[in-house]
Protein backbone atom coordinates (compact mmCIF):
# COMPACT_ATOMS: atom_id res chain seq x y z
CA UNK A 1 0.00 0.00 0.00
CA UNK A 2 1.16 4.11 -0.47
CA UNK A 3 0.10 7.48 0.51
CA UNK A 4 -0.15 9.52 -2.52
CA UNK A 5 0.30 13.24 -1.50
CA UNK A 6 -0.48 15.54 -3.85
CA UNK A 7 0.22 19.46 -3.39
CA UNK A 8 -1.42 22.07 -5.84
CA UNK A 9 -2.98 24.86 -7.08
CA UNK A 10 -6.22 25.72 -6.27
CA UNK A 11 -6.82 26.49 -9.75
CA UNK A 12 -6.04 23.25 -10.77
CA UNK A 13 -8.45 20.77 -8.83
CA UNK A 14 -10.83 19.92 -11.52
CA UNK A 15 -8.03 18.68 -13.53
CA UNK A 16 -6.45 16.67 -10.78
CA UNK A 17 -9.84 15.25 -10.14
CA UNK A 18 -10.42 14.32 -13.14
CA UNK A 19 -6.75 12.30 -13.02
CA UNK A 20 -8.10 10.72 -9.62
CA UNK A 21 -11.59 9.47 -11.34
CA UNK A 22 -9.21 8.06 -14.24
CA UNK A 23 -7.48 5.93 -11.91
CA UNK A 24 -10.97 4.33 -10.43
CA UNK A 25 -10.65 5.93 -7.08
CA UNK A 26 -13.22 7.51 -5.16
CA UNK A 27 -11.76 7.42 -1.14
CA UNK A 28 -9.46 10.70 -0.37
CA UNK A 29 -8.77 13.31 1.89
CA UNK A 30 -8.72 16.81 0.56
CA UNK A 31 -6.93 20.06 2.35
CA UNK A 32 -8.10 23.26 1.16
CA UNK A 33 -6.95 26.50 2.24
CA UNK A 34 -2.99 26.01 2.00
CA UNK A 35 -0.77 28.26 1.51
CA UNK A 36 2.69 27.20 -0.03
CA UNK A 37 5.49 28.79 -1.99
CA UNK A 38 7.14 27.00 -5.54
CA UNK A 39 10.42 27.51 -6.97
CA UNK A 40 8.39 27.66 -10.32
CA UNK A 41 4.93 28.94 -9.17
CA UNK A 42 5.82 31.13 -6.64
CA UNK A 43 3.85 32.29 -3.56
CA UNK A 44 -0.03 31.32 -2.78
CA UNK A 45 -0.59 33.44 0.18
CA UNK A 46 -4.45 33.97 0.29
CA UNK A 47 -3.94 37.72 -0.01
CA UNK A 48 -3.83 40.41 -2.93
CA UNK A 49 -0.30 40.64 -2.96
CA UNK A 50 0.29 36.97 -3.67
CA UNK A 51 -3.27 35.33 -4.48
CA UNK A 52 -4.52 31.85 -4.72
CA UNK A 53 -4.09 29.31 -2.37
CA UNK A 54 -3.12 25.32 -2.73
CA UNK A 55 -4.80 21.99 -2.06
CA UNK A 56 -3.21 18.84 -0.69
CA UNK A 57 -4.81 15.58 -1.74
CA UNK A 58 -3.95 12.79 0.61
CA UNK A 59 -5.08 8.95 -0.86
CA UNK A 60 -4.41 5.53 0.55
CA UNK A 61 -3.97 2.88 -2.62
CA UNK A 62 -2.53 -0.35 -4.09
CA UNK A 63 1.29 0.20 -5.77
CA UNK A 64 -0.39 0.10 -8.98
CA UNK A 65 -2.91 2.77 -8.80
CA UNK A 66 -0.20 4.78 -6.76
CA UNK A 67 1.80 4.64 -9.88
CA UNK A 68 -1.47 6.08 -12.00
CA UNK A 69 -1.41 9.15 -10.41
CA UNK A 70 1.99 9.82 -10.30
CA UNK A 71 1.66 9.36 -14.22
CA UNK A 72 -1.35 11.79 -14.15
CA UNK A 73 0.61 14.34 -11.90
CA UNK A 74 3.36 14.11 -14.20
CA UNK A 75 1.47 14.60 -17.64
CA UNK A 76 -0.36 17.69 -15.85
CA UNK A 77 3.13 19.35 -15.02
CA UNK A 78 3.89 18.62 -18.74
CA UNK A 79 0.27 20.71 -19.89
CA UNK A 80 -0.27 22.77 -17.22
CA UNK A 81 3.66 24.41 -16.62
CA UNK A 82 4.02 26.54 -13.68
CA UNK A 83 0.78 25.94 -12.30
CA UNK A 84 2.02 23.82 -9.59
CA UNK A 85 1.24 20.87 -9.43
CA UNK A 86 3.70 17.58 -7.51
CA UNK A 87 2.81 14.38 -5.80
CA UNK A 88 4.71 12.53 -3.02
CA UNK A 89 4.55 8.93 -2.51
CA UNK A 90 5.57 7.45 0.51
CA UNK A 91 4.95 3.74 2.16
CA UNK A 92 2.03 2.94 4.24
CA UNK A 93 2.00 0.82 6.87
CA UNK A 94 -1.23 0.18 8.22
CA UNK A 95 -4.81 1.44 7.89
CA UNK A 96 -7.07 1.05 10.84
Amino acid sequence: MKMVMATYNEAIDVDVMEVLNGCGLVNYTKVTRIYGKGTTSGPRLGNHIWPGLNYILYVACDDTQAEQIVSGVTNLRKTLGKEGVKAFVMPLEQIT
